[in-house]
C-alpha cells in the first residue's frame, strides 16, 4: 500500500477494491442493485389479474394516449403493462387472467415515448393477443 503525498487516489481505489471482498458489503451491494425489486424476479414472463384499463400519455413531441392496463401481478406486484397495436385493449377486460414480459426497452426501461411503462401483455386468459386481435381465435365465453 503506498502512502505517499500524492498517493490518495491509489488508496481510495485500493480500498474499494477490498471493500469488494467482504461478505457484509456485498450482500448490501447486491440487495440495492435491483435484483430484488424486479416485478418479474428474473423470468422473461409473469402472469397477472387485471385491475383496471387507462391510458398514458406520450412523451413530447409524440401526442396521444397510449391504452394500458394495471396488473397486479402473481407476486403481489403490480405494473402498468401496455396493450401492443391498434384495439388490442378491446379484448382486456376487468378480472382477465393475462401474461406480462418486458417490452425491451434500453436497460430493462420503457421503450419510445412510454413514460413509465416496461411490460406489455402478451397473452389474455391463456391466448395469445395476437390472435385475438386477428380473429384466429377467441376468448372463452365465461
Amino acid at each position: 500500500m503506498s502512502n505517499g503525498e500524492f498517493a490518495a487516489r491509489k488508496m481510495l481505489k485500493s480500498k474499494k477494491m477490498w471493500r469488494k471482498k467482504s461478505a457484509k458489503y456485498m450482500k448490501k451491494w447486491k440487495r440495492d442493485t435491483g435484483t430484488l425489486k424486479d416485478p418479474l424476479q428474473g423470468a422473461p414472463m409473469k402472469s397477472g389479474i387485471v385491475l383496471l384499463k387507462r391510458t398514458v400519455e406520450a412523451k413530447q413531441p409524440n401526442s396521444g394516449l397510449r391504452k394500458c392496463v394495471r396488473v397486479q401481478l402473481s407476486n403481489g406486484i403490480k405494473v402498468t403493462a401496455l396493450a401492443p397495436k391498434d384495439g388490442a385493449i378491446k379484448y382486456i377486460d376487468q378480472h382477465d387472467e393475462v401474461t406480462v414480459s418486458g417490452i425491451n426497452g434500453s436497460k430493462g426501461g420503457p421503450k419510445g415515448d412510454l413514460w413509465g411503462v416496461s411490460y406489455k401483455v402478451e397473452k389474455v386468459n391463456g391466448i395469445s393477443l395476437e390472435q385475438l386481435r386477428r380473429g384466429k381465435k377467441e376468448k372463452a365465453k365465461r
